[in-house]
């Protein structure tokens, strides 16, 4: 995982998320909970359109 984003905390910002979820969906909810800048450019980078779990979410940024 990128060593500036704390899983738990990314989390808390993904909350209200209904998966499956696009890319952009996750980070307006992220931005919304005030997710820091380490969360949102982990975000950012996130390659796929569409996620189906947060668990997804964790495992695409855990690549980074």
């Amino acid at each position: 995982m990128d060593n500036n984003v704390d899983p738990i905390e990314m989390q808390k910002c993904l909350g209200g998320v209904s998966y499956p979820a696009s890319k952009d969906e996750i980070m307006r909810q992220a931005e919304q909970h005030g997710a820091n800048k380490d969360i949102m450019g982990a975000l950012k980078n996130l390659s796929k359109s569409e996620y189906d779990s947060p668990a997804a979410v964790n495992k695409e940024v855990g690549k980074e």
